[in-house]
């Protein structure tokens, strides 16, 4: 059965996501409680009362500007610092909640493989089944160096990197243990049938694991995967595991090609294209009229702090900013750019929406227009509804939401924008029962049976 799209609500543990500096102003004072649990647990009920999917916890392990000229204003400014470790909350998150999925980041840097397979095993089971892993390969050089690596690794030595990861966590979590190995049985005196637990001897070129997986299997037994990555090397990876991709089209007309693409490429590996949901990131500054959502968002930009975002970009992007005539064309941007994968292909999707305009798009351009903060888009919720649909008509079948900040922004989304798209049939009115799998795909718990992650082997 059919579903109406994915609403995931995008967020970090953090002073300041997007909105770099907005923390400064009155109402951007909320930010000081990004360390405060109870803060995500509001937001988490807000996030169920709305119907919205999943709660969607970005992170990264570094500090985007400490490589560069000017080190260290990211730090002065809160931009993405302090991070709390978000896997550590979600087990209050969903105790304080019924149906709102978890997705988490964490990637293939900080947690050796069986730590982080007995890590979201047990939030499997704590959740019943709630939780998501979104599978990352950190592009940050402090990242790298923070775990004991000289520097960062290079693009497709990532990825080949997180695939061998991944397969360790894939034998964990589901061959691992077999199906019946619980039994508590007194009679029997048995609590678990040892012939049903077995030991992966996995021995790869970064990895060597003996296994057994120490966490029972819960009801997901893998989490439900999300990877975003529409490089060459991102979009094979996307093939190969994910079953929620994110693309980086910022216009329903360039989706609607990149999802071909990925449909092509999934038919080639012999994938159903069905099984992978593609996704895209929206941002919306809510007003009631269109003067009030024009208002907020001239709000904002007024009150953000340029330096803290061109440090930002610095780590994003692998290029020392301060360093860059602001009216380089973006095109050159993107060719300097070190860090590959995600970020290069958003820039690229900036440029390719660009083009027509009869002028190149410069670097402040794109940071004034396309990266200042979220909510390029101010609009009422109608207006909003109208933009969705197209993306929607466009093959979309989901969108990563991303607040104006990360407190403080989900009750005028889930007051104000939900009720339209629920009378458009854009937006569910209850939850699906069952799994976070279930609630997505409507198809069961587990991974389908021709998923990588059910036929890779053990050893």
């Amino acid at each position: 059965m059919s579903r109406p799209p994915i609403y995931n609500a995008f967020m970090r543990m953090t002073p300041n996501h997007h909105s770099h500096g907005y923390w400064r102003t009155p109402e951007g004072s909320i930010q000081y409680r990004y360390n405060e649990l109870q803060a995500y647990i509001d937001v988490a009920k807000t996030l169920e009362r709305g119907f919205v999917d999943a709660m969607f916890l970005a992170d990264v392990v570094g500090v985007y500007d400490l490589d560069y000229s000017h080190p260290s204003v990211a730090i002065r400014a809160g931009s993405e610092f302090p991070g709390p470790d978000p896997l550590s909350a979600i087990s209050a998150l969903g105790y304080a909640t019924e149906n709102l999925g978890f997705a988490v980041t964490s990637n293939i840097i900080q947690t050796h493989p069986f730590s982080f397979a007995r890590q979201i095993g047990t939030l499997d089971t704590f959740t019943g089944g709630r939780v998501a892993w979104n599978i990352v390969t950190s592009y940050l050089s402090n990242g790298f160096r923070n775990y004991g690596y000289g520097d960062i690794a290079a693009h497709a030595d990532r990825y080949a990197w997180a695939q061998e990861y991944v397969d360790v966590v894939y034998k964990l979590l589901e061959h691992s243990w077999e199906d019946g190995a619980v039994l508590h049985d007194a009679e029997l005196d048995s609590f678990l049938d040892a012939s049903k637990i077995h030991t992966i001897d996995h021995k790869g070129e970064r990895y060597t694991v003996q296994g057994p997986h120490l966490v029972e299997p819960g009801p997901l037994r893998t989490p439900v995967l999300f990877q975003a990555g529409m490089s060459p090397d991102g979009r094979s990876f996307a093939v190969k595991n994910a079953e929620v991709t994110f693309l980086a089209s910022v216009t329903p007309q360039a989706a609607k090609a990149d999802i071909a693409a990925l449909d092509e490429q999934s038919r080639a590996a012999g994938r159903d294209p069905r099984s992978l949901k593609k996704i895209v990131q929206l941002s919306y500054i809510v007003g009631s009229t269109e003067e009030e959502a024009t208002r907020k968002r001239e709000y904002y930009r007024e009150n953000i702090d340029i330096t803290a975002l061109q440090a930002f970009s610095s780590g994003a992007y692998g290029i020392d900013f301060n360093a860059v005539d602001p009216e380089t064309p973006l095109a050159e941007i993107n060719k300097m750019a070190t860090t590959g994968d995600h970020m290069r292909s958003i820039l690229q999707a900036a440029i390719d929406a660009n083009v027509g305009d009869g002028e190149q798009l410069t670097w402040r351009e794109y940071l004034l227009d396309h990266a200042l903060l979220p909510g390029r888009i101010a609009a009422t919720p109608e207006r909003i509804a109208d933009d969705i649909q197209e993306w929607v008509e466009a093959g979309v079948e989901g969108f990563n939401v991303i607040p104006t900040t990360t407190l403080g922004y989900w009750d005028d989304w889930v007051d104000q924008v939900v009720p339209v798209l629920q009378r458009r049939g854009l937006a569910q009115t209850e939850y699906e029962p069952g799994t976070l799998r279930q609630k997505l795909f409507r198809q069961g718990d587990r991974l389908p049976a021709a998923h990588r992650a059910r036929a890779i082997g053990l050893g």
